[in-house]
């Protein structure tokens, strides 16, 4: 599904820098199987899809479109297709991919503004069906297409993602024509349950008690700083409850989270911990709760802004996690990564582009960060520099490794990244960038990571900020480097 997705698709954002997922869930929405594809996306729709299939009614050559966030999506940019399998008109499972759009219609171009409300994130897709009994359902496609300022990469790339699921269709029914129907079934239940034991495995290592851990986020970009997130773990005979009691009110800006985007940081910490022939499936879950206040920073409320939160207030759940989880595993919980996907979109009223730039890892207890490195809840790549100039007025002065970026230790945290980009036409720049004030914390007595920076033409700009670029300017961002493990010899 992912290979055909990305060999249909369009936009450097999903055809280089993969920035899609790929899904098989049951008939009744539990995950059943993914790629190896983005731990935000996956967990988000193991999470949601129950709650998702249930506001359908579903028949033979259907397919849904959505990315309501508070309807089972991420964030606006995140847009998900649906379609069941039927087997003799018996409704068996789903198949389902996310792909983030660069252009979903935002208030800037990119699609990830520093907004105040939902709706000047994009268009809002609640679950609508764009293909019924195989026919395009053309009003729908025609209406988020005329909302897009670069409407025929969009409607390319949503048509990318039905190829996908087709594809998905194809080869599952591929499948049950070779097990038959009820083997198939079985099989799907029996890997639910084997990974569950295998999961328990994993969070049985973990000993009984409570972890505590506090972070915070730089801001919101609405005037808010140091907004904590705190989680409390608990931990008794393999089972672990995460409750996130004193974590921040909602706030004015876009680092909200709906619950789904929250569940996806807490599966993704635990998956790490279980043996690596896991099944990520839904069974190696169940031994996982969640608390999470309503209202909260990890929990909004429609109408709350969004787009943010999907990207980096996911990493920093993933941080307050392992700093609970490091007291508890010192030698196998590692040293805070860089924090922050650095979100830089740019465009005019007929392109635009959306990137995220990687950055240190933390050092642990047998190993030193890596260098220039997406970590964490996001798993896709820069954009190469040869496709950014050829697509976009733009070129690239500078792209390196940030030297001495990462925190001393007896293993030192990744450096970050160097990464400077030349105007050739003007074009409005929006940053969404996080760890530009608090840094990567060490751990073991390791010291934290240099802070990130943006400048525009070497001056500094803030964390999260929309200016316009003239032709000629400059932007160079620098990325947050790993922090260290152990104290430095």
């Amino acid at each position: 599904m992912g290979v055909i997705l990305r060999q249909s698709a369009i936009s450097p954002n999903i055809k280089d820098r993969l920035d899609f997922s790929c899904a098989l869930f049951d008939e009744a929405g539990r995950l059943c199987a993914q790629a190896a594809h983005i731990p935000v996306h996956l967990g988000s729709m193991a999470y949601a899809m129950g709650d998702v299939i249930s506001q359908v009614e579903w028949l033979p050559g259907d397919m849904v479109i959505l990315n309501d966030p508070y309807l089972g999506g991420t964030h606006l940019p995140d847009v998900t297709l649906i379609a069941p399998l039927f087997e003799r008109d018996r409704l068996v499972g789903f198949v389902a991919n996310r792909a983030h759009h660069a252009d979903i219609g935002g208030s800037t171009p990119g699609s990830m503004p520093v907004s105040g409300t939902l709706a000047e994130e994009g268009i809002i897709i609640s679950p609508v069906k764009i293909i019924t009994d195989h026919q395009i359902n053309a009003p729908v496609i025609d209406g988020i297409k005329g909302r897009l300022r670069t409407p025929d990469i969009g409607h390319a790339d949503i048509f990318a993602q039905v190829s996908g699921n087709k594809r998905g269709d194809k080869l599952i029914h591929e499948l049950i024509t070779k097990m038959g129907l009820e083997n198939f079934q079985n099989g799907l239940t029996g890997i639910q349950d084997y990974a569950e034991r295998l999961a328990l495995t994993g969070l049985q290592k973990i000993p009984d008690g409570t972890y505590r851990f506090t972070d915070v986020m730089d801001s919101d970009g609405m005037g808010n700083s140091d907004i904590p997130i705190k989680v409390k773990i608990t931990v008794g005979g393999g089972q672990v409850e995460v409750d996130f009691a004193g974590t921040s009110a909602q706030v004015s800006g876009n680092i909200n989270c709906p619950k789904s985007v929250t569940a996806a940081a807490v599966y993704y910490c635990f998956h790490c911990l279980m043996p690596v022939e896991t099944p990520p499936c839904a069974g190696s879950l169940r031994s996982i709760k969640m608390v999470v206040p309503e209202r909260s920073l990890l929990n909004a409320v429609y109408p709350a802004a969004v787009a943010a939160g999907n990207v980096e207030t996911s990493t920093r759940i993933v941080d307050v996690i392992s700093g609970a989880l490091a007291q508890a595993l010192p030698e196998i919980i590692p040293a805070a990564s860089q924090g922050s996907m650095n979100n830089v979109t740019f465009g005019s009223d007929h392109w635009d582009y959306y990137e995220t730039i990687g950055g240190g890892m933390g050092g642990g207890a047998s190993f030193p960060g890596l260098d220039a490195i997406h970590s964490h809840m996001t798993n896709t790549l820069n954009t190469p520099i040869e496709v950014m100039e050829m697509n976009y007025p733009v070129r690239v002065n500078r792209y390196c490794i940030r030297r001495n970026s990462g925190g001393a230790g007896r293993h030192p945290g990744g450096n970050g990244i160097i990464r400077e980009f030349h105007f050739k036409e003007s074009a409005q720049v929006t940053l969404l960038t996080e760890r530009r004030h608090n840094p990567p914390w060490g751990i073991a007595s390791g010291k934290p990571a240099a802070t990130g920076g943006n400048y525009l033409n070497d001056d500094p700009i803030e964390a999260k900020v929309s200016v316009q670029a003239n032709p000629g300017d400059r932007l160079r961002i620098e990325t947050p480097g790993g922090g260290g493990w152990g104290k430095p010899g």
